[in-house]
């Protein structure tokens, strides 16, 4: 019996890890695809010409007595200027190079690659989105912060999908309990979510430059670790 037993056991857990494996392809691919169509609606919105959603979200975020002033007390404004550095090019750029730092040092040749590209091309195709869309920044509200680029789509949301999604992938992929990832992606994505969320709030873009900068961040993150894996497995 027992030796029926073990071989069932392993091909039972060779299959368990195939399906492990292929479902996180699966999910990523999807991520791909969703963040693509997502970005793509959102711009069709913006070059539409309809800003009902965008004014209507940020007006909520004001005291309709005092457009200058955000709603609810004085410490959501200052949180929300500490949580939007968390998506500045500086911060994003320091987590990088420790994360780097520590992949070297691990040997993780591609992994260490996937943040070279990842991080630096995702800061370039916004840079040239923003140049292409040119979109001027809210001035329905008052700003809580000054910027001086253009709005469409959201840098902060962008960069900090691609970086903490990158790095919450890395780090998932080194964990063995599925709880565990669960976490760290839980984390990276909720952190992806707050650093947005906080530049609508301080009034520095509108709600569409944040789904776009979103959508598309997601599918750059995902689909350079798709790339990084399928060259993993053809090498």
């Amino acid at each position: 019996m027992d030796e029926v037993a073990a071989p069932l056991s392993r091909l039972l857990q060779r299959i368990g890890r195939f399906a492990l494996g292929q479902g996180a392809a699966l999910a990523a691919l999807a991520v791909v695809a969703a963040g693509l169509l997502g970005f793509a609606a959102v711009m069709q919105l913006v070059q539409g010409g309809s800003h009902r959603f965008d004014e209507a979200v940020l007006l909520a975020l004001r005291r309709p007595d005092a457009p200058d002033q955000p709603i609810g007390p004085a410490w959501l404004s200052l949180s929300a200027r500490e949580i939007t550095a968390l998506g500045s090019i500086p911060v994003l750029a320091l987590l990088g190079l420790l994360a780097l730092g520590y992949l070297l040092l691990d040997r993780r040749w591609r992994a260490a690659l996937l943040l070279l590209v990842s991080l630096p091309g995702g800061l370039l195709l916004n840079s040239a989105l923003k140049q292409g869309f040119d979109r001027p920044r809210p001035a329905l509200v008052a700003r809580l912060m000054e910027v001086q680029t253009a709005s469409f789509p959201s840098g902060h949301a962008m960069l900090s999908a691609i970086g903490f999604l990158t790095l919450g992938a890395l780090l998932a992929s080194g964990v063995r309990l599925r709880r565990h990832r669960a976490y760290v992606l839980g984390a990276a994505v909720a952190l992806t979510l707050l650093v947005g969320a906080s530049r609508v709030w301080l009034g520095v873009h509108w709600p569409t430059d944040v789904l776009a900068g979103w959508c598309l961040g997601a599918a750059w993150a995902m689909g350079c670790w798709l790339v990084l894996r399928d060259w993993r497995r053809g090498s």
